[in-house]
């Protein structure tokens, strides 16, 4: 089959695409409930291992100042993990929704980055976890003790915690996604691996920026979010580079034939 009757086939009308749209949003608004009154149900137990690094610092103590706080605290937990859970159909509704409109071809270059994406999402949160937050805790715990006669001691609320460790988590996870934008942001020719490796001192640049952003300003929390991204920018120009000696085999492969 020809490449244009291929893609004649995967035409639908308008109304067509939106129905479908409709019905994968539908799927992914479905998984979410359903994982969030799972999770629920589980807030408790999420929230005590996502205080462990809290407790290996050495702060025993959790506060709430408000009267729903704690309340909303447990929603956010399950709403977080819901999300976490249900990714896998999230994404693979999407996939669903965009393969029919993709060449055969195009369908196998997408593949490997939807599945790239969890991997390296969970890769940056679990460094985060179990590296960055236990590092920058550390630091910031460090201030209390006596200062001018007076006792200074950490009180942390339970909500200010939540979104401090929700950040890192987040913030690491998006970040070790650099490959895949890269490389798709390659695949789709908005840029070429010639002026990413030009660019390679405004991103180590970036790098150290973002890291300053989505970590404390001590030095050793900024390091351990900005040297990844440097080494994954490395990684997506290495991958860019056998992807495009992967292409042109393929071109001489069609022009031979």
């Amino acid at each position: 089959m020809s490449t244009v009757d291929e893609l004649d086939d995967s035409r639908a009308p308008l109304l067509d695409h939106l129905i479908e749209l409709r019905r994968r949003l539908l799927y992914c608004i479905g998984a979410i409930v359903l994982a969030f009154l799972v999770c629920y149900y589980f807030a408790e137990s999420i929230f005590s291992f996502l205080v462990q690094p809290l407790l290996a610092a050495g702060q025993t103590r959790l506060i709430y100042t408000e009267i729903f706080e704690a309340f909303f605290v447990q929603v956010k937990v399950a709403f977080f993990a819901a999300v976490m859970v249900s990714f896998p159909i999230i994404a693979n509704q999407l996939w669903q929704f965009v393969a029919p409109g993709l060449y055969r071809n195009e369908k196998r270059a997408l593949l490997p980055f939807l599945l790239a994406t969890p991997v390296l999402f969970l890769s940056g949160a679990a460094m985060a976890y179990y590296i960055a937050v236990p590092m920058a805790l550390h630091f910031l715990l460090s201030f209390q003790g006596d200062v001018g006669g007076v006792n200074q001691e950490a009180l942390p609320a339970i909500g200010n915690y939540l979104s401090f460790i929700m950040q890192f988590l987040f913030g690491f996870g998006v970040a070790f996604l650099l490959p895949v934008l890269l490389m798709l942001l390659e695949r789709g020719g908005i840029v070429t691996r010639k002026q990413l490796v030009s660019a390679r001192r405004y991103a180590i640049v970036g790098a150290f920026a973002i890291a300053a952003v989505l970590t404390p300003p001590d030095v050793g929390s900024q390091l351990l979010l900005a040297i990844p991204l440097c080494f994954l920018y490395e990684l997506a120009l290495i991958g860019i580079w056998f992807t495009e000696r992967k292409r042109s085999r393929e071109r001489e492969t069609v022009s031979a034939e």
